[in-house]
């Protein structure tokens, strides 16, 4: 799927004004089933809910990513990174696979100075990516009353919307290797990412050599990846193991699980460097 750069519309309140907010982990995002109806009504050039629809399916490779819904494991890397205490200021960071882009946005309000989201839809990005990215600058906007205000109603406008906070931010779709084309050919001087966050992208081995080849490419010289997986993937045949595996043969990176989460389907947090790097 060929890539492309989404700009932010000058009107914000056109990416909120038929949707339904809900919140989780203090994060706003927007209703998908909402989303998934205005979709289904014609909205979607893609075409992608339909298919989904029809298929029963979350995933059709080369059609479909999964990026309209929220993964369990995005989670988990959302805990880590407050539990560790990952630090965002001033780092360059990509959310990629980003799907509702919940990472980004966590970036975003670590004070990071740049965050980058890629989706391999582009009516993921426009429907969801980029209405949940302004939905949450508005509530930055709130200062230190966001805990304690009401929840967003249902019908959001935008007030006000942190237009410095999207300044940092730029979103893209396509498959892993035509973005990576366009942002190292890009106009605007490309910096390398000193984080690159990805949630449930190694369910299928078939897209390891790109995944590698992306990592590698637009990773900083110091850089880390954080990549939160299951352990195995029940149908399509990936799973941590099989990837670090990979990323061993290649002798690019060193891995090492930093954290694994018990309950249910076991998961992992992954975190990738370049091997030699401090």
């Amino acid at each position: 799927k060929a890539a492309k750069e989404h700009d932010i519309p000058e009107d914000l309140n056109k990416l909120l004004e038929d949707k339904v907010l809900e919140t989780v982990s203090d994060l706003s995002y927007v209703k998908v089933s909402v989303v998934e109806m205005t979709c289904l009504n014609g909205a979607d050039e893609e075409g992608i809910v339909s298919e989904s629809v029809s298929s029963h399916s979350d995933l059709i490779p080369g059609i479909y990513e999964g990026g309209l819904k929220i993964w369990e494991c995005t989670f988990d890397l959302m805990n880590y990174l407050s539990e560790a205490e990952i630090q965002f200021v001033d780092k360059t960071v990509l959310d990629l696979g980003c799907g509702a882009g919940l990472l980004g946005i966590v970036a975003l309000r670590g004070k990071a100075e740049k965050v980058h989201f890629q989706d391999y839809n582009s009516t993921v990005i426009d429907k969801i990516t980029l209405p949940n990215t302004v939905a949450n600058c508005i509530n930055e906007g709130h200062g230190n009353d966001r805990k304690t205000s009401k929840p967003p109603s249902k019908r959001p406008k935008v007030a006000e919307c942190l237009s410095d906070v999207l300044t940092k931010c730029r979103f893209f779709s396509g498959e892993w290797s035509a973005v990576t084309q366009l942002l190292l050919s890009s106009n605007k001087s490309l910096s390398k990412y000193d984080i690159i966050l990805t949630s449930e992208t190694i369910y299928n081995p078939d897209y390891y050599n790109a995944l590698h080849d992306t990592l590698a490419q637009l990773l900083d010289t110091n850089g880390r990846v954080y990549l939160a997986s299951k352990v195995h993937y029940f149908g399509v045949g990936g799973g941590i193991h099989l990837f670090e595996k990979f990323v061993e043969e290649r002798n690019v990176f060193r891995t090492s699980i930093v954290k694994t989460i018990d309950k249910g389907l076991q998961r992992c947090i992954l975190e990738m460097a370049f091997k030699g790097s401090s």
